[in-house]
């Protein structure tokens, strides 16, 4: 099977981004912008509407740029309500930003230079990052109305292995310390998915000593933890708990998972 060029990959990021979003609004739509968000403490739709339309314009800004260094974030992080804020019109500016961005990914191409938070240093890092700020936010957007959240497989996949990339960088964790604390002798977590075909959907993260490493490999490990590709992804993003994790299954060292799932996700959590 001939594999997709950069250039394809790169623009079905742009129009995922795209999807998800209206995705999201979509299952907004009639509720009141006051509704708490469980996924995010301390947040109302307001708020995450507002976090996610403020990260679609900073990575915009990042690519049109061609931004060498980090750019101001507040549109990120401080994502208080307006008085005046409802879902109709949070969504509109919300599907504006999307298809801006999404349409300033598609000029600059996957592989001009520009500032990334993590190795990658071009707008593809942009695209599928956001992609996946995006999935995930749907999910606490669906959870706080009561929805049904679905995703396609390809994209749970692609999310997972861009989590276990991002596990295995040192700018991941907290501190030197809190990575190192993760790593000794026979330390290692396989993950598999077990709503994929035979082959696929497995991953092996090696704790064992410095780098941290991982693979696609079905082999014993001290942690197995087995679950659905949704639910997997979700519970790495701690959007699900061990003791609501529908279908997912820890044998061996559950703290290791734990511990590894927590530490290795600091930075998607800041």
């Amino acid at each position: 099977m001939t594999r997709p060029s950069r250039r394809a990959v790169h623009d079905r990021y742009a129009d995922r981004i795209v999807d998800q979003t209206a995705q999201l609004t979509s299952v907004v739509a009639g509720a009141e912008a006051t509704v708490p968000v469980p996924g995010c403490p301390g947040w109302t739709l307001a708020h995450l509407l507002r976090h996610v339309g403020g990260t679609h314009r900073w990575a915009e800004t990042v690519v049109r740029t061609r931004a060498t260094g980090p750019v101001p974030d507040e549109q990120v992080n401080l994502v208080t309500p307006g008085a005046d804020d409802d879902i109709p019109a949070l969504s509109d500016w919300l599907t504006e930003g999307a298809a801006r961005f999404a349409d300033t990914l598609r000029e600059a191409g996957p592989d001009v230079e520009v500032w990334t938070v993590a190795p990658g240093g071009t707008p593809l890092f942009w695209a599928r990052r956001m992609t996946y700020e995006t999935v995930v936010h749907r999910f606490d957007a669906t959870a706080a109305v009561g929805g049904t959240y679905t995703l396609d497989a390809d994209v749970a996949l692609d999310g997972l292995d861009e989590w276990i990339e991002f596990s295995a960088l040192p700018q991941a964790y907290e501190s030197q310390d809190a990575r190192r604390a993760l790593l000794g002798p026979g330390r290692t977590l396989h993950l598999h998915a077990t709503d994929t075909p035979e082959g696929t959907g497995e991953w092996l993260i090696d704790l064992t000593e410095e780098p941290i490493t991982w693979t696609h490999a079905h082999e014993k490990a001290a942690t197995a933890v087995r679950g659905p590709l949704t639910d997997l992804l979700l519970r790495l993003y701690q959007r699900r708990r061990p003791a609501d994790a529908d279908g997912i299954e820890v044998l061996g060292d559950e703290a290791l998972f734990t511990d590894w799932a927590w530490g290795a996700g600091h930075w998607l959590r800041r």
